[in-house]
C-alpha cells in the first residue's frame, strides 16, 4: 500500500509528461497555422510566444485538476469492490 499522496503524484507526473508533450509537438504545428491564417488580413500583428504559453499553462492546470480528482477517488476507493465487479 501506498499512501494517497503517492498514488496522486504518480498519476499526476506521467500525465502532465504526456500534457507537456503534447503541447511542445502542438506548438509549431499550430504557428504555422495561425501564421498563415493571419496573412490573410489586411492589418497584421505579430504573433508571440504569450498565447502558446498560456495554452500549455490551461492544459496544465485543466489536467492537473481533472487527475487530481480522478486519483483522488481511485486512491480512496476499496481494490476489494472493484475487484468484485471485474
Amino acid at each position: 500500500g501506498a499512501s494517497i499522496t503517492n498514488i496522486m503524484q504518480l498519476l499526476s507526473k506521467e500525465f502532465m509528461i504526456l500534457v507537456a508533450l503534447s503541447n511542445v509537438i502542438a506548438w509549431p504545428i499550430a504557428y504555422i497555422v495561425v501564421r498563415k491564417w493571419l496573412e490573410g488580413f489586411a492589418y497584421r500583428i505579430d504573433l508571440t510566444v504569450l498565447p502558446f504559453i498560456a495554452a500549455a499553462i490551461l492544459a496544465l492546470a485543466i489536467a492537473l485538476v481533472t487527475i487530481s480528482y480522478q486519483a483522488f477517488k481511485a486512491a480512496l476507493s476499496n481494490p476489494v469492490d472493484t475487484l468484485r465487479y471485474e
